[in-house]
């Protein structure tokens, strides 16, 4: 593989992948979930917290192992392969491809507000109850052509994920600065921070928020950050490309530390803006849960639907990229192992995974086909929370297992950030496990349905 990308790029992909279109919509959510502006911004701040802390801790690991597969090779460092290929079995089955494709729908949907043809409401065959809309296509179309694009070499992906982000980042910016500036209203920054600090929850009326304690503030928080978590996922996946990262054991570390610290500070700044220009109670009940779009309106009238749609566009294609660029890299790793498709091993004449591409691409088109890519999402923030917890855990295992690797970077605040991290993610799973059951046990019995498959492809090698 071509070592093409630089420190500049690896940032770049992690807040790329990370900035996709949840940023713009699941504040809806929290707000009904946690009921204050105190307490909005706590959920946020938190989740950035949570999430620091375990890039800073994969640091060290991507310093000791700077290889293509990134989280699959770590686990199987500090495990065994069975665990690091229900990792790559549930990244191929959910989480990668099932993100991979409501991203591109949610492009296609945001790009029906230019064009109603490409709407998810135009139907263009149905047999039954399955539906073929052209937001469908739209999806289908992008993620072939990002695909397409990224089987050419990883020069050409890194171009386009660099500029995109770029502009990702400047225009959430600019939105923020202007929300402030312009539409800043002082009745509503008020109102809003109007006992900002006390928890409630929508009651089942919807008609008024109710103060919540103990147990049902807990459940609330958990609850409240599947949409922030998810939204904030994918930081990862810089380990994947590895390989081609120019002097790895330095960059991949200091791309996550920064790319997920550049992603905290605009998340947090755009709930802040969200808050000067919109009540507290718009938020909550925004059309669709599409903040952004009420916030957009408030700063650039009329034209503020548009404004949001071209910004979500760029922000959704952006992040397809990024989640195309990288994932094929694992399957390439497992191949190599022995527990994946043979042809997934091998590289094209670009230097680059183009069968894992293309069949990344497959996979991710049908889920965009079965319209319960958003139900599988659903599943996707217990599992990775598990996975990322095991990963953080593996370094305490390796300090004791390998202690002969060179670490040219430890994780920042050893053991005791990394054992915070632990606790904080295992505690999110069990209020899940108890208070999101549907998010999370079809999530458990799909990575447990990779151990036979496991058995039956693995033992073969």
């Amino acid at each position: 593989m071509k070592k093409e990308l630089g420190l500049l790029d690896a940032t770049m992909l992690v807040v790329g992948s990370m900035i996709g279109s949840g940023i713009f919509i699941v504040s809806a959510d929290i707000v009904r979930q946690v009921g204050s502006a105190g307490w909005l911004i706590i959920i946020w701040l938190l989740t950035g917290a949570i999430t620091l802390t375990a890039a800073l801790s994969y640091g060290e690991l991507s310093a000791m192992f700077p290889k293509a597969g990134g989280q699959y090779v770590y686990l199987r460092e500090a495990y065994n392969r069975l665990i690091a290929f229900l990792y790559g079995w549930a990244l191929f089955a959910v989480v990668q491809t099932g993100t991979i494709a409501a991203v591109g729908v949610a492009f296609a949907k945001f790009t029906a507000y230019l064009f109603p043809a490409v709407s998810d409401e135009h139907i263009l065959y149905q047999y039954n109850i399955f539906q073929l809309n052209a937001a469908q296509i739209t999806a289908i179309a992008v993620i072939v052509l990002l695909t397409w694009l990224n089987t050419r070499g990883v020069k050409n992906g890194k171009i386009l994920q660099t500029v995109l982000t770029i502009v990702k980042i400047l225009s959430l910016g600019g939105l923020t600065i202007l929300g402030l500036i312009t539409a800043f209203k002082s009745e509503i920054w008020n109102l809003n921070w109007t006992d900002a600090w006390t928890p409630k929850t929508w009651d089942f009326s919807g008609e008024m928020f109710v103060n919540i304690s103990g147990a049902a503030l807990f459940a609330a928080i958990v609850s409240a950050m599947v949409g922030s978590l998810f939204s904030s996922d994918a930081w990862n996946n810089v380990t994947f490309i590895a390989g081609e990262i120019r002097n790895p054991e330095r960059n991949i570390g200091l791309s996550l530390f920064l790319g997920t610290l550049i992603v905290t500070v605009i998340y947090v700044s755009t709930n802040v803006m969200y808050l000067a220009t919109v009540s507290l109670q718009d938020i909550a009940f925004a059309p669709a849960d599409r903040v952004a779009v009420v916030a957009s309106h408030a700063i650039f009238g009329n034209v503020g639907t548009v404004v949001i749609a071209v910004m979500i566009m760029i922000s959704t294609f952006g992040c397809d990229n990024g989640l195309i660029l990288s994932g094929a890299r694992v399957y390439y790793t497992m191949a190599n192992d022995g527990v994946f498709f043979k042809q997934a091993g091998r590289l094209n004449r670009f230097e680059v995974p183009g069968w894992g591409l293309w069949a990344q691409c497959v996979w991710a088109s049908a889920l965009c086909l079965t319209g319960k890519y958003g139900d599988l999402l659903n599943y996707v923030i217990f599992v990775v929370l598990i996975f990322y917890a095991l990963t953080i855990i593996g370094v305490f295992i390796l300090r004791k297992k390998r202690p002969d690797i060179p670490r040219t970077y430890k994780a920042f605040g050893y053991p005791v950030l990394p054992a915070i991290y632990v606790i904080a993610a295992f505690s999110i799973c069990i209020g899940l496990l108890i208070y999101q059951p549907t998010f999370t046990w079809p999530g458990l019995i799909i990575v447990l349905m990779g151990i036979p498959v496991y058995y039956l492809i693995g033992n073969k090698n």
